[in-house]
């Protein structure tokens, strides 16, 4: 038998702007501000090259997109890094590997 001790709360409007706070934050990287995503491995079904270690990013692999917050800032400048690359991109840059 369920609980009968909990409170219903239907009466509380849903929040929709809060759904998507805090899956896209802006952070700086190389002196610039930078748009970043932070995705679950549910929503990829393809293959990346990361720029910071400049290995694969496998179907299915939680992973970071980053994309320059002024400029140009397109689809063709977002990148793909491991969570780890990218917390660690100050220390260790990219080498320039694009895909």
């Amino acid at each position: 038998m369920p609980r009968a001790n909990r409170r219903r709360r239907d009466d509380v409007p849903l929040a929709l702007g809060r759904l998507g706070a805090g899956l896209t934050t802006t952070e700086m990287y190389a002196g610039q501000r930078w748009t970043v995503r932070r995705l679950t491995g549910a929503s990829s079904d393809r293959t990346y090259l990361c720029p910071g270690c400049e290995q694969d990013i496998w179907p299915g692999t939680p992973h970071v997109v980053a994309w320059p917050d002024e400029g140009v800032g397109g689809v063709g400048d977002r990148r793909h890094w491991h969570t780890p690359c990218w917390t660690a991109r100050e220390r260790r840059p990219p080498r320039g590997a694009f895909r």
